[in-house]
């Protein structure tokens, strides 16, 4: 079965250009999503690689699980999020990679209610098995709880007046996030939107936390000469893979790092026309220093 058709995995030429998987070689896919970068991966390592793929998502891990069919005797999935790597005895690895933040099929898929364009339920969870919907962590939270994650996570503007807002009309669908919303901007509420469900959606999941347990406990399980590379969509996540990445190549480290994209790749030109969404992508890599 082919790629997801509405999910086209960014940066691919640099991914493959910087952790330069090799015959034989050992993948850790951290976000399987519809299994772009896994096919790629699988077709670079050979018959005699392995490749492991999480992902938190139920759906993305039914899709992928499907397109990668043709490999499934060199794969082994783990329907999980990232921050549990450490529960999954998991083999010395050649490559780790993640691809951050939401795909397209989250947006496109009206069901899965990402998307403010969509009046349904709001949830925003990878898994809805666990943890807390976004209307009832709104109607839980604090308003200063409320106005942190608007503005550290979201970058929005006024985010108290937006807090009390979202409190007071005791948001339960996305469509109650847009009035607010309107209420509050007026016609610039659609280029606010974006901000405001990526604020939610960061806090539901614990995006942030989950991404600074990966950095700290991924690159132990890395080989000596192993590959760790990150594609991060936001500043929040670039700058914690920046600093935990810098932090690695110092000589404090029993294992010590080298980075091996002292600025982070960006797509090119070409590829923002093509998919546009790919804009903020941004990929950061270390490797483990071999013995």
């Amino acid at each position: 079965m082919g790629d997801h058709p509405r999910h086209v995995p960014v940066l691919q030429k640099e991914v493959l250009q910087i952790l330069s998987p090799r015959e034989g070689e050992t993948v850790l896919d951290c976000t399987l999503g519809a299994g772009g970068h896994a096919k790629l991966f699988l077709q670079t390592i050979g018959p005699k690689g392995k490749l492991i793929g999480l992902d938190a998502d139920q759906e993305n891990f039914k899709i992928a699980r499907e397109n990668l069919l043709e490999w499934s005797h060199q794969c082994t999935f783990f329907h999980e999020n990232f921050r549990n790597i450490d529960h999954l005895d998991l083999p010395p690895l050649d490559i780790i990679f993640a691809d951050l933040g939401i795909s397209s099929m989250h947006i496109d898929d009206p069901m899965r209610g990402f998307s403010f364009r969509h009046n349904v339920p709001l949830d925003l969870r990878f898994n809805r098995e666990k943890g807390t919907a976004a209307r009832q962590w709104i109607r839980e939270a604090s308003l200063e709880e409320i106005v942190h994650i608007l503005k550290d996570y979201g970058e929005c503007t006024q985010s108290r007046k937006l807090a009390r807002l979202l409190k007071s009309n005791s948001v339960q669908t996305n469509e109650d996030v847009v009035s607010c919303a309107h209420k509050l901007f007026g016609w610039r509420a659609k280029h606010v939107l974006p901000q405001i469900f990526q604020a939610l959606r960061i806090v539901v999941n614990d995006e942030i936390g989950s991404l600074e347990i990966l950095l700290q406990k991924g690159p132990r399980l890395l080989k000596p000469g192993g590959r760790m590379g990150i594609i991060s969509f936001h500043s929040l996540e670039d700058r914690a893979v920046k600093h935990a990445f810098r932090t690695r190549t110092t000589s404090k480290y029993d294992a010590p790092f080298t980075l091996l994209t002292k600025k982070p790749i960006r797509p090119s030109e070409k590829e923002v026309q093509q998919n546009p969404r790919s804009r903020s992508a941004l990929l950061r890599a270390i490797e483990r220093t071999p013995f």
